[in-house]
């Protein structure tokens, strides 16, 4: 019994950390579908989503555009507030049914990461008209996740050294040119699908003139990452709201 509330007091300290740590995080959330319940391992349900939102909020976490985010890991300087920034993959048609209208209601910032060739084709994926439609009515940024979400060792591993370089070279440029043409954005920020990445593809990114890139790790972005592999923490239904929390508090700091 005594271990065990021991233990339960470790936890409730590691969630209250952020509140009275002078080193801020820096947490960049990454979820891809919505729905009423978790139809798939990759759902967050709406209702867990809101709880999650209003619990960061009751813990004094600050809720950010991404840019915002991305610039206090670019000053390299230790800040006393918590920054979160939420992302979002893919572009399933339930961000607009079911996150949207949420976050309108929350006022959230958010960046939705999409690959265009599923836009307005796919059955699971949005339209432009519904992405003209969320940038019109809320804090939305629009970025790239590369032009079909490929898997870039698979590509690696099947291609050449020269086409490997055209190949990545298009995934990168085409979602740029497809964004500036249907939405009229410069998008300035990429996400790597299944978050693979490596030097190269960091100095692509670069080439390709995106400003910052977002990879995967569970864990909290630092002034010390790559700002072309800042990691994100994976979001799903399972993680629930003292999951959420738990990761969050436990670090790193923004900057050492």
């Amino acid at each position: 019994m005594m271990r065990r509330r021991a233990w339960r007091a470790i936890q409730w300290l590691l969630l209250l950390w952020p509140l009275f740590s002078n080193a801020g995080t820096c947490s960049i959330l990454v979820y891809h579908r919505f729905g009423p319940t978790a139809a798939d391992s990759m759902t967050t349900t709406t209702a867990v989503f809101a709880a999650q939102i209003a619990q960061l909020r009751a813990h004094g976490y600050r809720i950010v555009p991404l840019s915002d985010l991305v610039a206090a890991l670019a000053a390299r300087q230790q800040r006393a507030d918590n920054l979160v920034a939420i992302t979002v993959d893919d572009g399933h048609r339930s961000v607009y049914s079911e996150l949207y209208p949420l976050a309108q209601r929350e006022h959230l910032p958010l960046t939705l990461f999409i690959y265009p060739s599923a836009i307005g084709r796919a059955s699971y994926a949005l339209d432009w008209e519904q992405l003209r439609a969320m940038q019109a009515g809320g804090d939305i940024e629009i970025g790239s996740h590369t032009q079909w979400h490929p898997n870039f060792r698979h590509e690696r591993a099947r291609l050449s050294a020269a086409d490997y370089q055209r190949f990545v070279t298009m995934q990168l440029i085409h979602p740029r040119d497809a964004l500036r043409q249907r939405l009229h954005v410069e998008a300035r920020y990429l996400a790597w699908p299944f978050g693979i990445v490596d030097a190269e593809l960091e100095a692509q990114a670069r080439q390709a003139g995106y400003s910052a890139a977002f990879a995967l790790g569970n864990r909290n972005a630092g002034s010390a990452d790559s700002p072309f592999a800042l990691p994100r923490q994976l979001i799903v239904d399972a993680v629930g709201v003292k999951g959420l929390l738990t990761r969050l508090a436990q670090g790193p700091a923004c900057a050492p």
